[in-house]
């Protein structure tokens, strides 16, 4: 297989890995926890480097997902005194953590290939030279590593789905029906570290951060399904991924940033055209909610002096930018939308209630 073909797989296949605990993050407002994740795993690994004295000791992974689930406890002891909100605590835990670790790093371990801007930044392109052989088969390593993690987020997605997504939507509920919901985001969590820690050599932590959060919150602006909000995560990260490499290659710039780069202009376009949660669609919304309450004001006002003596000029379209302080080209576009819905119809220079337009304004005079 050429290497930039394998180069792409393993972004997909990373983008998925990460997109499927990635989801459940934003559900439960947590994604800020994977930024702190896959920067304090670095902890870990050093301290696992300093155990074993090799980088390639397994010490150096198990260190690193130990990490991942110490930060969480951390942050939730910090933001469960209550002293400081959640977002603080991670503000306060993780720098502490990575900065300890760089300081290992600079102190006991500065003339390995351990380094924290490999850590942060990564280099999709020299994954392919990194290989094992595998069933008889030569692979690169990020790959066998990333399809591990996509293949156990899967298993453990289907296995404890009911679980999840009712300890992410009812915690309160999940206690009381015995699914333990602390045993549950600790689970979650730990498969959050551990997909970090898989893909931070290959990709880097901060494509890793990009592509947890950026297509699972694109995808919930576009659905409100979870198992179609789960396929839309894994297929715009995938995407982000394809068009990411090819981005880069086009203009000769980091392709771990281009990814993320790509995944934050996918998200940028559903935040402003996604049918209903998009800028733009909920400007319409309260546009056309606005005029539809103005069409109500219309029609009470005309029954509230229809047949009165001063119907003449009360009912007069030029009356209501005096009466309901209307700006004139609202109250035309208002008298029209009503005409065109039947509920109002002019005789001469006066508006008169249609039949519907009266059960209109009797529905309203109620609510």
């Amino acid at each position: 297989m050429a290497p930039q073909l394998e180069v792409q797989l393993i972004a997909v296949i990373i983008a998925a890995a990460c997109a499927l605990p990635g989801v459940f993050l934003v559900l439960r407002r947590m994604a800020m926890l994977s930024d702190a994740i896959s920067h304090t795993v670095l902890l870990g690994i050093v301290l696992g480097y300093l155990a074993s004295n090799s980088l390639s000791s397994p010490l150096l992974f198990a260190g690193a997902v130990a990490m991942g689930v110490i930060t969480v406890w951390l942050v939730e002891m910090v933001s469960g005194s209550r002293l400081v909100r959640e977002d603080a605590a991670i503000g306060l835990v993780f720098p502490a953590l990575f900065s300890l670790a760089v300081l290992l790093i600079s102190r006991y371990a500065g003339n390995t290939h351990l380094d924290a801007d490999s850590v942060l930044l990564g280099e999709l392109a020299f994954a392919p030279f990194d290989r094992i052989e595998l069933w008889g088969l030569d692979l690169p390593r990020a790959l066998i590593f990333g399809s591990g993690a996509l293949a156990l987020n899967t298993i453990l997605l289907m296995l404890f789905y009911k679980e999840l997504k009712l300890a992410t939507f009812d915690p309160a509920l999940a206690a009381t029906l015995g699914f333990a919901p602390t045993i549950i985001h600790y689970g979650l969590m730990t498969c959050v570290s551990l997909t970090a820690v898989t893909a931070f050599d290959a990709v880097g932590s901060i494509l890793v951060i990009a592509l947890m959060v950026a297509p699972p919150a694109t995808a919930y602006l576009l659905t409100d399904r979870l198992p179609r909000m789960i396929g839309l995560s894994v297929a715009i990260g995938a995407l982000s991924a394809l068009s990411g490499y090819w981005l880069a290659r086009l203009f000769d710039v980091s392709i771990a940033g281009a990814m993320a780069t790509m995944a934050g202009i996918g998200f940028g376009a559903a935040w402003l055209l996604a049918p209903q949660r998009g800028i733009i669609a909920q400007a319409l919304q309260h546009r056309s909610r606005r005029e539809q309450f103005a069409v109500q004001m219309l029609a009470l006002h005309l029954l509230n002096h229809e047949g009165a003596g001063d119907a003449g000029i009360e009912c007069h379209p030029r009356h209501l930018i005096e009466e309901l302080r209307w700006q004139p080209a609202f109250a035309n576009a208002i008298v029209r939308r009503a005409e065109q819905s039947g509920l109002v119809q002019r005789q001469g220079d006066v508006l008169c209630l249609t039949e519907a337009g009266r059960a209109l304004a009797r529905a309203a005079s109620v609510q």
